[in-house]
């Protein structure tokens, strides 16, 4: 680049070009300007001299990259600084929108970044001042603009910039400066009221006000006005601003007078003003006063219907309502004089915004959260005041039912496209809140609701008996009708849990409620219409529903605590339907999972949903003891095959066998009976034999292959029930040695399938894991040894094909989960403590040696950026690496160089990952890699084994590899916010007794890049960290290095 303009022309290709090549070449030949500092003054000369906005842009953003990722003097940075704030000054009125705000944004990362580095920097609201008092609107608007820039700054974390000084930082400017930004936004506010041409700069004005009170004030890094946070902890500076009542009428007043994002944004503040803490009001007067103004302000919305047309508007409001309950108690409420009008007011809204449930339905979340957070505050209620609620709640909650109805109807006559029934979070989200309002007055409410319930239930039982009694649409309807319905009475059982009321009366009224949906269940899967009916969508939300109802009921009212407790439920359940306690209930539940399982075969939510709550219920002791009385239970266990429940000839619920099996695992397993677990096995030892048998030629067929996918998953879901060494060792026994050579038969016939692999291999990482001591074979007992080798055939085997199979255009699918599975298998078996591995080098025995070495190649054929951009395979891939180095360092260290530099190279890497786990298991991994130099040849005990000589030659070849690696750990201890310094500390030391040139080369590298006012200090840290530490890696050393080094990373942040 010669002159000024073939800069720009490059310039305008980098930003315009629609070629991609075109772009790179631009991009790699302008790229100089932001990795280099000598490049920072032909910046400004490019800003100076420059018209060409991309140009300008180009200049803006290399150097806020410098800034950013580079070290710059304390008086470079100044310099930038004053530069930017004058060129802003001088040139606001001809700048590009888009550099102007690059420019804004160099400016605030700059500040911050040297925010304690001199007082110039925290003078930068005086700076935006200056714009604020100047004559033109574009000085104003950059002035504007700055503060916000400026707070988004101070507010986001930066990368490279350790958590730590991001909020000491951030802490600082909220002491010194924020309150007034927050004054000059209001200030700005009021001088902007009445101009009707000022849009933009309104715009900016209530957004720097948004800003301010959206800080994080406390350092949670949340979105403190979110419904999971109650209050917003404005400092105590702040009063006398927030009691003032113009603060709080300012947004009112903007609200009223502006239109979206202003209108929303002001309201915005009002949600945040709302929920400020109660301890910053000087008094219960003045908050009271506070609570009036949102009350009238509020009042007076609903009263005119300001702006509740518009969406945006209409969704803040619904949250600012919802935070004047969560900040304030009823009895606060109900004192406020236009208390009366003010509920009519939001009654009245509430039932209109839930008529018009299509419209309004993701804000109803917010109205129904208030009005439960009011009828929940009624018991607590000292005040004389009455708080009406008993006149509003009840319409409140018949007007939501009516309006699920019409969303019913809605969607059989097709006016609306997605059923909100199908909107399974925010569904849930309303069920949270709907029944403290049922509950409220919950005989009015449940006779609504029986009312309700009764003639759509009658409708659905006649359709059952008479087949031409409803058409299809109509079915439809009355199956949506009922979903809704058994949502919210499953809804109001789990709400007993949390009710304040435990009166015997609500237990019938559960009762009344719970039989009519008992009744439903009986008719539900029988009639003539029954079987075409399970392949509609409406009737699998009925009977997800169902399973929904049937956990609530189950959490509330079933157990043995629960039966002695609820005594009036089971005497009304059994006055009406038969049901006397909760054993009868059970079996009502597992007979419908049966049914549920006997008739779809295609939709696996409904046996997804089915097969979990089936799992829940198995999943205790006692309830699972109970399961096993039940005929339902036993019918399931003896008929486990396909010709019963059809899901499992279904290749697309293949997913769900194993979890089938888990569960009915868990149930064969609690009673300790051999012959029983053979029968059950009976249909999978078929197939085993059946694919024994198999010739072949006719190995590859598609049935081999569904036989293959569905047997190894079962096998999977039976092996993870088992938790003991007794049921682990039936499960063994039947399988060795009789089937083990089947699953390498099949790798040998079907390594090109994923579809076969993943689950065989994935079945095959279960069976070696030794949780819960499983795997504790007898001493006398070679199993252990047995299972290793063939794990060993089953690894071998597939990473040899695997590695001949040519590179897919989809490497993860066809390669690399095949590889982690695998490695997963190789670690689970090293790590399991099952196996003596001397006695295969001491026999002669290749299966260990022949293990490790196909799984080194599989790591090695994987490039590290894949490795690294997956994260299950990395945790593999780590984890195995971890072991090796442990357990067999001298398989690692007797590689050859180049792959042994690969590995260590791949563990720096690691460490920094954002995973802690992959991070300490690379920690782990390196500190006994160190380990073993230290102890075989920095203290000369084996210098001369082959081990010792092979770890020298690697050394001598790669003499920086241990040094970067303990500069990386300084750096991410030092420097980064890791979770993990106890596990990063103990390579530390392990790599510092290695040697004391690597540990001085390093000490001087880092004295070197800090400020030279710094470096005194640090050489005094550096000095600390190796005090009363031996050159030992005892455990007792180690934890006083670990003490040294936080000292010294604290007294280093300090500085």
């Amino acid at each position: 680049m010669e002159t000024l303009g073939q800069l720009e022309a490059l310039c305008e290709r980098l930003f315009n070009s629609q070629d991609p090549v075109e772009r790179a070449v631009a991009e790699s030949t302008l790229q100089c300007f932001s990795i280099n500092a000598e490049y920072i003054s032909q910046c400004q000369y490019i800003l100076d001299n420059s018209t060409s906005p991309y140009a300008q842009l180009l200049a803006s953003s290399s150097l806020l990259k410098q800034v950013t990722e580079r070290t710059l003097s304390l008086q470079l940075r100044l310099d930038i600084r004053n530069y930017i704030v004058g060129y802003l000054a001088s040139k606001c009125q001809e700048l590009q929108s888009f550099v102007a705000t690059s420019l804004i944004q160099l400016l605030c990362r700059v500040t911050k970044l040297g925010w304690f580095d001199d007082g110039q920097f925290r003078d930068i609201v005086k700076e935006a001042m200056k714009f604020l008092n100047q004559v033109t609107v574009e000085h104003f608007y950059i002035g504007l603009k700055i503060l916000n820039q400026l707070i988004a700054e101070m507010h986001q974390a930066n990368p490279g910039l350790p958590l730590t000084h991001h909020r000491k930082t951030a802490c600082s400017f909220r002491d010194l400066a924020l309150l007034q930004v927050f004054q000059i936004s209001l200030t700005s506010l009021r001088q902007l009221q009445n101009d009707a041409s000022g849009e933009k700069l309104q715009e900016q004005a209530i957004g720097l006000a948004l800003k301010c009170l959206s800080f994080d004030f406390v350092g949670t890094s949340l979105d403190e006005s979110s419904e999971d946070i109650g209050t917003i902890q404005i400092p105590s500076s702040w009063r006398a601003i927030v009691e003032d009542v113009k603060t709080v009428q300012i947004f009112f007043d903007y609200y009223a007078i502006t239109k979206p994002p202003i209108s929303s944004e002001s309201l915005e503040c009002l949600v945040r003003l709302a929920s400020v803490r109660r301890s910053l009001f000087s008094g219960e007067t003045e908050r009271s006063k506070y609570l009036i103004s949102f009350m009238r302000g509020t009042r007076d919305i609903l009263q005119y219907q300001q702006g509740l047309g518009q969406h945006e508007n209409y969704h803040e409001y619904c949250r600012l309502l919802g935070r004047l309950k969560t900040n304030y108690q009823l009895s606060e409420l109900v004192n406020v004089e236009i208390y009366g009008d003010w509920i009519r007011l939001v009654a009245e809204f509430t039932m209109k915004s839930l008529e018009s449930w299509q419209w309004a339905s993701g804000s109803v979340y917010y109205l129904l959260g208030l009005w439960s957070r009011l009828v929940s505050s009624v018991a607590y209620l000292k005040s004389d005041c009455p708080s009406l609620l008993d006149d509003y709640v009840p319409q409140i909650t018949e007007s939501y039912i009516k309006s699920r109805f019409d969303s019913v109807q809605a969607v059989v006559d097709k006016k609306i496209s997605e059923d909100p029934l199908e909107h399974r979070e925010q569904l849930q989200d309303q069920l949270d809140s709907l029944p403290y309002l049922c509950r409220f007055q919950y005989e009015k409410t449940s006779s609504y609701i029986i009312d309700r319930l009764e003639p759509v239930l009658e409708a659905y039982t006649n359709a059952g008996r008479f087949s031409t009694s409803k058409t299809s649409s109509d079915l439809t309807c009355v199956e949506g009708q009922l979903t809704w319905l058994i949502h919210i009475i499953g809804g109001i059982i789990r709400g007993r849990q949390s009710s304040s009321t435990s009166s015997e009366i609500h237990e019938v009224i559960d009762g009344d409620l719970a039989a009519r949906v008992f009744q439903l269940i009986q008719v539900m899967d029988s009639g003539v219409h029954i079987e075409a009916r399970y392949n509609e969508r409406s009737k699998q939300r009925l009977d997800l529903a169902i399973l929904i109802f049937f956990q609530n009921f189950r959490r509330v009212y079933v157990g043995d605590q629960a039966m002695h407790s609820s005594k009036q439920l089971y005497l009304r359940l059994g006055e009406l339907v038969g049901l006397q306690d909760h054993v009868v209930v059970l079996n009502i539940i597992v007979q419908k999972i049966a049914t549920n399982l006997k008739r779809y075969r295609q939709s696996d939510e409904v046996i997804g949903e089915t097969l979990a709550l089936f799992q829940e219920l198995a999943a205790g002791y006692m309830s699972g003891k109970m399961l096993l009385k039940l005929d339902a239970v036993n019918f399931i266990l003896g008929h486990h095959t396909k010709d019963f429940f059809p899901f499992l000839d279904e290749f697309g619920s293949t997913r769900n066998r194993t979890l089938f099996y888990f569960t009915l695992g868990r149930l064969l397993f609690m009673e300790d009976s051999p012959s029983k677990f053979k029968a059950f096995v009976a249909p999978l030892q078929k197939v085993f034999m059946m694919l024994e048998e198999m010739a072949d030629s006719g190995f590859r067929s598609n049935e081999v292959k569904c036989a293959i996918i569905g047997l190894m998953r079962d096998l999977r879901g039976l092996t993870m029930a088992t938790n003991s060494r007794r049921t682990y060792g039936l499960v063994f026994d039947w399988l060795y040695p009789t089937h083990v050579s089947l699953f390498v038969r099949i790798i040998q016939r079907w390594t090109d399938t994923p579809e076969v692999m993943t689950p065989l291999l994935k079945f095959m990482a279960e069976f070696v894991l030794n949780k819960t001591q499983r795997l504790a074979f007898d001493s006398s007992s070679p199993n252990g040894i047995l299972l290793f080798r063939e794990v060993s055939k089953v690894i071998v085997a597939y990473g040899t094909i695997i590695l001949s199979q040519p590179v897919s255009a989809d490497p993860y699918t066809y390669l690399y989960k095949g590889i982690w599975i695998t490695l997963t298998i190789l670690t689970r078996a090293l790590a399991g403590n099952y196996v003596n591995f001397g006695v295969f080098e001491l026999y002669g025995d290749q299966a260990l040696s022949s293990a490790l070495e196909i799984a080194l190649k599989m790591s090695l054929a994987i490039p590290l950026v894949d490795v690294l951009a997956f994260r299950k395979l990395a945790r593999a891939y780590f984890g195995l690496l971890e072991v090796l180095c442990h357990n067999h360092t001298a398989v690692i260290v007797n590689l050859e160089t180049e792959a042994f530099a690969h590995i260590v190279g791949s563990l720096e890497f690691g460490l920094k990952s954002l995973d802690v786990s992959i991070s300490s298991q690379c920690a782990s991994a390196v500190d006994s890699l160190a380990g073993f130099y230290f102890s075989k040849i920095t203290t000369g005990e084996s210098r001369a084994s082959t081990e010792a000589v092979n770890m020298t030659r690697h050394l001598s070849q790669c003499p920086n590899i241990f040094l970067e690696i303990l500069k990386t750990l300084f750096e991410l201890v030092l420097l980064e916010d890791c979770a993990n310094q106890w596990s990063l500390s103990r390579p530390m030391l392990s790599l510092i007794l290695i040697s004391e040139q690597i540990y001085s080369n390093l000490r001087a590298q880092l004295l070197s890049s800090q400020p030279s006012d710094q470096q005194h200090r640090l050489a005094e840290c550096f000095d600390k960290l190796m005090a009363d530490v031996a050159r030992t890696i005892e455990p007792k050393n180690r934890d006083k290095f670990t003490q040294n080094l936080t000292v010294f990373r604290h007294e280093f942040r300090a500085t």
